[in-house]
């Protein structure tokens, strides 16, 4: 399942510079690392990836169906930068919770939640209160609420930030534990977070996709010389610069 951005355009105000225009974008599968400064258009376009915004012009399809249909909202999930817990609900009924408000019924949404909890390794905590787990356990509760409908497509905005390393490392293998099965699209702004198991790389700099490719085609693009780690980040800042 292939989720295509053709000639897109979207602005925020009618008077402002569009953020994304005549914007092309096809998702490849796998797990795909989002790259690009602030204010490149990441979460514009994962927010018209999930159907949350619709753009003034193009389209957007899952293998030709609308953004606008209740089979692509099914399909495609978005967890935005900020998951905000519910202090009356449980991590179980939160979860479940989501997956009513993704259209299914209650009973088998309340069934299928510690699936989902348990493919993050987060069934352990399905009694506690959502507003007693740390940040990154509730970034995990946030793929899993993404996971209890069965999406396909799962699009993740700045799902690392704030996470320490470990946190960073844990939530890492988590993503490449579900690519065999969901096609992850993850927005960051720091190249740290390029990890050897994404298959590919895309890079936006003002509205503009300057790569998309495999991994290993973003890091031919490293300059001659770069220090041993630092790939990633030299092939990043190439490629900027080269604007």
């Amino acid at each position: 399942m292939t989720v295509v951005l053709e000639s897109c355009s979207y602005g925020y105000g009618r008077r402002r510079r569009p953020v994304l225009s005549d914007f092309d974008y096809r998702l490849p599968g796998g797990l795909t690392i989002l790259l690009g400064p602030n204010g490149a258009g990441k979460s514009t376009l994962l927010k018209l990836a999930a159907g949350v915004t619709s753009p003034r012009k193009g389209t957007v399809t899952l293998d030709g169906i609308s953004a606008r249909s209740k089979d692509y909202r099914r399909a495609v999930a978005w967890m935005p930068q900020t998951i905000t817990p519910l202090p009356s609900l449980t991590v179980r009924e939160y979860v479940a919770y989501a997956g009513w408000l993704k259209g299914m019924n209650r009973r088998t949404a309340w069934d299928e939640a510690p699936r989902a909890l348990a493919r993050v390794e987060m069934g352990r905590h399905a009694r506690e209160r959502t507003d007693r787990l740390s940040g990154g356990q509730l970034r995990r509760v946030g793929v899993a609420c993404a996971l209890v409908h069965e999406a396909r497509i799962l699009l993740l905005d700045e799902p690392t930030a704030g996470m320490d390393p470990r946190q960073r490392r844990v939530f890492r293998d988590l993503l490449a534990s579900l690519k065999q099965d969901v096609s992850v699209l993850m927005s960051t702004h720091d190249v740290a977070d390029l990890a050897e198991e994404a298959d590919h790389v895309s890079i936006l700099a003002s509205g503009r996709l300057v790569l998309s490719g495999t991994t290993a085609e973003f890091l031919s693009h490293t300059p001659a010389g770069t220090a041993e780690g630092r790939s990633a980040e030299g092939a990043y800042t190439a490629l900027l610069q080269s604007l």
